[in-house]
């Protein structure tokens, strides 16, 4: 199964518009998220994370604090110090570390993993919205940090996180042979051998499945039909949802434009079944990480195997 999509607190939309009621959640069994320039607290040399107490926090300043949702036990809420000086951040390593999310990410499915994902998307969108897209002056933060407010009298524009919409996709087809093979690619950048489903962002003006066809033809060389939807998957790293699709290949050819990736294959069930794992010392071909959903979309597809296309 594929990772931080698991979210279940309960974001109180209407609530946390009320700073009394976000104060109230905080000192009521609450429990924060520190990030820093773009990671999560860990335990060292651990893939637990660390979940501190409103006491633990110290002087820690919480007049920027990000509302995360609550449940029946805790209000969760985060905090960036990616801001402050290097004596305070070593100090929080009393704690644990701070490492990148994804580092962990394998090992801790579900809601807890949901909630970092989330702290970490909000804190990014924050550092990076500082001032108004519309007349330049200073905003702030609204809404328990779901929204910033132009500080210009004159503006008062109102503006809410974005999240980038990327489509990825599983193509296959049946070959003369009669066995079906799926199309996996690879990025130079990636760890030797490393494969993966082709994704791409959704322009402006298009549907998603005009962007599954666009992503295709541009990185491969290839023309698709069939198109259909199957699940997404939020990827704050920084800021996107990955929509996952299947569509069907017309042609095999391959064409690979070199400036999109390195090289596109064609792979069967059985091939698939001799790849490595992501990031492991062994030769050859290897699987995308198992929290991504080009990982779930291919394990959707090797399940759909008939006798006569493996």
């Amino acid at each position: 199964m594929y990772n931080y999509a698991q979210m279940y607190l309960n974001r109180a939309s209407k609530e946390r518009k009320s700073q009394d009621w976000c104060q109230r959640q905080m000192v009521q069994n609450s429990r924060w998220v520190l990030t820093y320039q773009d990671k999560n607290l860990f335990k060292v040399d651990d893939a637990e994370p660390v979940f501190l107490t409103k006491e633990q926090l110290g002087r820690l300043d919480v007049s920027q604090a990000i509302f995360l949702g609550n449940n029946a036990e805790h209000a969760y809420f985060a905090i960036d110090v990616s801001h402050l000086e290097e004596p305070t951040i070593k100090a929080l390593h009393y704690f644990g570390e701070f490492v990148d999310l994804r580092r962990h990410g394998v090992a801790i499915f579900g809601e807890q993993a949901s909630i970092l994902a989330l702290a970490r998307g909000l804190s990014y969108w924050h550092r990076t919205h500082r001032f108004c897209g519309r007349c330049g002056h200073q905003n702030h933060m609204v809404e328990a940090g779901h929204s910033r407010k132009c500080t210009n009298a004159n503006c008062l524009h109102q503006t809410f996180p974005r999240t980038d919409p990327a489509v990825i996709m599983l193509v296959t087809h049946v070959f003369a042979d009669g066995i079906e093979r799926c199309l996996l690619g690879r990025q130079s950048v990636w760890p030797n051998g490393a494969m993966s489903t082709l994704a791409g962002f959704v322009d402006p003006g298009e549907t998603l499945e005009q962007a599954v066809a666009r992503e295709v033809m541009e990185e491969a060389g290839i023309k698709v039909t069939d198109i259909g939807y199957l699940a997404s998957q939020p990827w704050p790293f920084p800021s996107s949802i990955m929509l996952g699709f299947i569509a069907r290949a017309e042609e095999p050819k391959i064409t690979v434009d070199e400036d999109e990736i390195e090289l596109a294959h064609w792979f069967s069930r059985a091939e698939l079944n001799e790849f490595g794992q992501w990031g492991d010392d062994s030769q050859g071909y290897k699987l995308p990480r198992i929290d991504s959903i080009s990982r779930y979309l291919i394990e959707h597809w090797r399940n759909l195997a008939s006798p006569e296309t493996v």
